[in-house]
């Protein structure tokens, strides 16, 4: 039996990416970008940027626009 782990930024961008569905792709980047900055920690926030471009990420596209929306990670 084989298990996958999703990373903590991954499961949790995919969960408020998930709430947002329904509205313009645009505007809920924006949204959740916005959530992001607001409420994460700088290091969850630099992992999001980092595992964004990656391929096979698992991130839904709306994490992936958001992601794309954040500063440059800084510190950490």
């Amino acid at each position: 039996m084989t298990t996958t782990h999703t990373p903590p930024h991954i499961r949790l961008a995919n969960e408020i990416s998930a709430q947002f569905q329904q509205r313009d792709p645009a505007a809920a980047a924006q949204e959740i970008a916005q959530h992001i900055r607001a409420f994460w920690d700088p290091r969850m926030r630099a992992k999001l940027i980092a595992d964004a471009g990656a391929p096979g990420s698992g991130l839904d596209p709306l994490a992936v626009a958001a992601a794309a929306l954040l500063p440059p990670a800084t510190g950490g």
